[in-house]
């Protein structure tokens, strides 16, 4: 197995475990199931709804990471594209008085540079090679 092939098997591994917490976490929230809705306090419900999304879009560019799919490259890149229109949407949010914690402004960040990592990998390993 080639290096290149390696590294896409890790970043396949880490972006379904990645999901899998998202998808279960956001969901959680979003439909309100084991009492969490409560616990996250000021939520701002289109950010956990873009996250949950994202989490099923990383779970299946996984798939994609691990067969070395062009269309994986596409998909990150439709992932990041939606992440940095929801942290407009953010500020936005945010400057206009609307409620929300600061942990999310950090969670959003954390998640728009993994999710541009990502990407990155994904154009590099998989999208510019040759088939």
């Amino acid at each position: 197995m080639s290096s290149d092939a390696k590294i896409l098997k890790v970043a396949a591994i880490i972006l379904v475990l990645f999901g899998m917490v998202t998808v279960f976490i956001g969901g959680a929230v979003v439909f309100d199931l084991f009492g969490l809705r409560e616990k996250e306090g000021n939520f701002v419900p289109f950010v956990v709804f873009t996250n949950f999304i994202c989490g099923f879009i990383y779970i299946i560019t996984a798939y994609g990471f691990w067969n070395a799919k062009r269309w994986s490259a596409l998909l990150i890149l439709c992932a990041f594209i939606l992440l940095i229109v929801t942290f407009g949407g953010l500020i936005f949010h945010i400057t206009t008085g609307g409620l929300y914690q600061f942990k999310t402004i950090d969670a959003m960040l954390f998640r728009l540079l993994f999710t541009m990592a990502f990407a990155s990998l994904a154009y590099l390993k998989i999208y510019t090679r040759s088939n």
